[in-house]
């Protein structure tokens, strides 16, 4: 996610670490995600054990590792926010942030 979009509304590190569970693709664990949305070991564990609490991620334990994905709640949520990143960035044909502000 390009550092302008969003920031507005949301921080960097936490919508990195819901939009990359958002990859199927991929299988997840802390040390990943982490990795994934740049953020550390402890502030990605924090932030999903705050979002297992909500709904939005699922947890389950293979041993030592914690799989980690969305639920059917932390994806519609990713999407919306996927959605707001989208209509928040300022596309090239919009000619900046000047004129933006100019057509309110």
């Amino acid at each position: 996610m390009a550092r302008n979009e969003g920031t507005l509304l949301f921080k960097d590190k936490q919508i990195g670490i819901i939009l990359a569970l958002s990859d199927k693709g991929q299988e997840w664990n802390i040390t990943s995600l982490a990795r994934a949305a740049s953020a550390t070991y402890v502030h990605t564990s924090k932030f999903v054990a705050r979002c297992e609490g909500l709904g939005l991620i699922q947890v389950v334990k293979h041993g030592k590792i914690k799989a980690l994905s969305l639920t059917e709640k932390g994806s519609e949520i990713a999407g919306n926010i996927s959605r707001i990143i989208e209509r928040l960035a300022i596309k090239p044909e919009d000619g900046g942030v000047g004129q933006a502000q100019e057509k309110k």
